[in-house]
């Protein structure tokens, strides 16, 4: 499976729905951030990844 880092996985789950995209699963929020899994036009799973922004608030 291909993973892909994302800036904006709401937008582009909305975009990706819009021209037909399917989505799989997600998003959902983890630790590391949100993911989200869809299917490329030849039906290969691809995971989208947002990574958490860490700051001092949130920082281990």
């Amino acid at each position: 499976m291909i993973n892909y880092r994302v800036d904006d996985m709401v937008g582009l789950l909305a975009k990706l729905k819009d021209a037909g995209v399917k989505i799989v699963k997600g998003p959902e929020a983890h630790e590391n951030g949100k993911f989200a899994w869809i299917l490329d036009p030849e039906n290969n799973k691809v995971e989208l990844w947002e990574p958490k922004l860490w700051n001092e608030k949130n920082k281990g």
